[in-house]
């Protein structure tokens, strides 16, 4: 392997060679021109006949653009290849997840060699025990181009497994069962579905929900007993359209709750497990602007509320009095800590959250109410509580990464204080963490505020600007973007490159008032936060423009569609995954998946404040006649999350529009959903497509 850096000017020629005279000749889309009003607004929609899916002309043209992207790509094909094998290299071909006990048996997965996806294994008292099959996903997903399970799940009597299966990804999915002892498919099962399910404590009920099939809202939730051929029984059914329900169980077991969810408010309702026939009981009635999560803890609640406390508090109450005046402090509303969901165990709490814009686990003695918390020394990383599983235990399992260290699971015994690493992600070859250095910055934004950003690069590596840089953002929904490690980032690190995550606002990661700050009419904040990253990146001397790179995907790509309508000149390349890119008019149609619930997200724009405002930054709309970086585009038909016409649309657009030779190119999955391809092996395409793209732009190719 040998790396070339081509000049400049040589690299500006592939790009005109790519997309001109002598090149491969982008497809166009036909102009329909659709009026929309709002407001007394007019906007023309040229690409509006794009979102009709089973429209032979839209597949057609979407398969045109898969084959200009491939004859592009063909350019560079060598690289993308080289770099899947690089990827697949780094993963041992056997491979098996940490065991954890449940009841009498130790249950795991493992991967075989050469496939794609895990076995589902037991065994009974001990490692040594004899191994229990049950579940090979390889031979369930045989002939199907795509299947995705999720959901893995042991009855609590341990005789019967149950499991969602999506085969289209469009993320309705059908619920299997299997008998345990006879090894035999039950003719029970759920279709259209989510994957989200809960056993009753009697191992015959199975608790689900089902979404609307237009909007997909999760909106019912019903009770189905094995082997009753009698319709399921509805239990609840969320009538607000900007609300979802969501079920989970508690660590001990004893209740199934129903968390009804908006953006900014919830409700909990609870049913005992024991007896899953009861009329589910409300722990508080929602209210606007409150956001709680319930656990149980055997002899009382917990709560973790945003009542009076923005950053969230743990508050505690009997079980029977779930009114705020029986509720009782745990621990108080920090300032400077977000905390962000809990574990209950027997003689303990376990409490995830982040403190100046890093992950935090504190752990809460439930008698003495002694605090303390679990530490960690590298300058950036990832913590977070794992699934628990024992409710009687002493031992709490995390999991820990960082940019440097791979993905860790370590058990900590919660008496003395030590911690035991049970499973780090192996990666095959020669890859060493000391080879690597990881540093921890804040960029100063245009209206002063400090904007953390986690950096990662090969050891040595001189600062002279000329370094190509790929800078990651999301910056949505509250959702923190810890710094987290990656074997396939190993195929640019030891190619010179530096990565960078921008800790954005819209994000949590600086407390609740981080999220805030960063939606509705605050929105900008979130691409004027990346695009400061990006300035302060190149005055330190990290990079250049020339050889500045971004990539971010679904809401994250929006951040791509908003920077290079507002800062083109920083950027060389970018590359963005299901781009949520057409803002006004998904808003505006509640018969699109996610639009009602996310209102307080992105605000209304039945109201002309939010319309004008979302108008502003929408990356559509706002697409100019002005150059662009070179651009790779890439969705899936059957997105459930962001319909595949808002990234055909915007690309149609901007071929329009653009004033420059840039390369410009889009790949449409036809066969997956909002998450890619599922296989391990399978999805590293999508990482070496990314990759093998920058640094083509970079002048870097495979040479024999």
């Amino acid at each position: 392997m040998r790396q070339l850096t081509i000049p400049l000017l040589a690299l500006a020629a592939l790009a005109v060679a790519a997309c001109g005279d002598s090149g491969p000749t982008p497809p166009v889309a036909d102009k329909q021109p659709m009026q929309l009003e709002m407001h007394d607004d007019v906007r023309i929609d040229d690409y509006y006949w794009l979102n009709e899916r089973d429209n032979p002309d839209v597949i057609r043209y979407l398969e045109q653009e898969n084959a200009y992207a491939d004859s592009v790509i063909s350019q560079y094909a060598g690289l993308q290849e080289r770099l899947i094998e690089e990827m697949a290299a780094r993963i041992p071909q056997q491979d098996m997840s940490a065991p954890y006990r449940l009841g009498d048996y130790f249950y795991y997965h493992r991967f075989e060699e050469g496939q794609e996806y895990p076995v589902y294994c037991r065994r009974k008292g001990s490692m040594s025990a004899p191994e229990e099959l049950l579940l090979d996903v390889n031979v369930a997903a045989a002939g199907e181009p795509y299947f995705s399970v999720q959901g893995v799940t042991v009855s609590p009597d341990h005789q019967t497994l149950a499991y969602a299966v999506d085969t289209v990804g469009r993320r309705l999915y059908e619920i299997r069962f299997v008998d345990l002892e006879t090894g035999a498919a039950l003719a029970d099962r759920i279709p259209e579905v989510t994957s989200n399910f809960v056993w009753a404590a009697d191992s015959a009920n199975v608790f689900y929900i089902k979404q609307d099939p237009q909007t997909l809202r999760w909106q019912k939730v019903y009770r189905h007993a094995l082997g009753d051929s009698a319709a399921p029984t509805l239990v609840f059914e969320e009538p607000d359209e900007t609300f979802g329900a969501y079920l989970y169980k508690s660590v001990n077991g004893a209740y199934v709750f129903i968390m009804s969810q908006s953006t900014l408010a919830t409700e909990v309702l609870y049913v005992p497990a024991a007896a899953p026939t009861t009329q589910p009981q409300v722990f508080l009635a929602r209210e606007a602007g409150h956001e709680y999560f319930v656990q149980d803890g055997g002899d009382r609640f917990f709560i973790l509320s945003n009542d009076g406390a923005g950053n969230f508090q743990l508050l505690q109450t009997p079980l029977d009095d779930t009114g705020k005046d029986a509720w009782q402090v745990v621990l108080p509303h920090r300032e400077d800590v977000l905390l962000e969901t809990f574990t209950v165990l027997d003689g303990y709490v376990a409490v995830e959250g982040l403190g100046n814009g890093l992950s935090q686990i504190e752990v809460i003695e439930r008698d003495s109410g002694d605090i303390h918390a679990i530490n960690f020394d590298e300058e950036t990383y990832s913590a977070s509580i794992a699934t628990n599983y024992e409710y009687d235990s002493t031992r709490l399992r995390f999991d820990y990464e960082s940019l440097t260290t791979p993905y860790s699971v370590y058990e900590y015994d919660l008496a003395d204080r030590t911690r035991t690493l049970i499973k780090q992600e192996e990666v095959v070859g020669d890859f060493d963490r000391d080879d690597y250095v990881a540093e921890r910055r804040f960029a100063t934004g245009r209206d002063g505020t400090q904007i953390p950003v986690s950096l990662v690069y090969r050891k040595g590596l001189e600062m002279n600007g000329e370094n190509p840089l790929l800078q990651y953002g999301y910056g949505s929904y509250g959702s923190s973007i810890d710094a987290w490690f990656d074997a396939n980032r190993l195929s640019l690190l030891d190619r010179g490159f530096i990565f960078a995550v921008a800790h954005i606002r819209g994000g949590a990661e600086m407390g609740r008032q981080w999220y805030y700050d960063g939606r509705q009419l605050n929105k900008k904040n979130t691409f004027y936060d990346f695009i400061d990253v990006s300035k302060f990146l190149i005055a330190e001397g990290y990079t250049s423009p020339d050889h500045l790179y971004a990539r971010g995907g679904s809401a994250g790509g929006l951040l791509m569609g908003a920077i290079v309508n507002m800062a083109p000149e920083l950027y060389r390349g970018i590359t963005t995954r299901v781009p949520f890119v057409d803002v006004v008019t998904t808003m505006l149609d509640p018969s699109i998946p996610l639009t009602t619930s996310e209102y307080d997200e992105w605000g209304n724009p039945g109201i002309k404040e939010y319309y004008d405002y979302m108008l502003s930054y929408s990356p559509y709309d706002q697409v100019a006649e002005q150059d662009y970086p070179n651009m790779l585009v890439t969705t899936s038909l059957h997105d459930s999350q962001v319909q595949y016409w808002e990234p055909a649309k915007w690309v149609a657009k901007l071929r329009d529009y653009k004033t420059d030779d840039n390369i410009l190119i889009m790949k449409t999955d036809m066969q997956a959903g909002h998450s890619g391809k599922t296989g391990r092996f399978q999805s590293l395409e999508d990482d070496a497509l990314y990759y093998a793209f920058f640094l083509y732009l970079e002048g870097a190719y495979e040479q024999d």
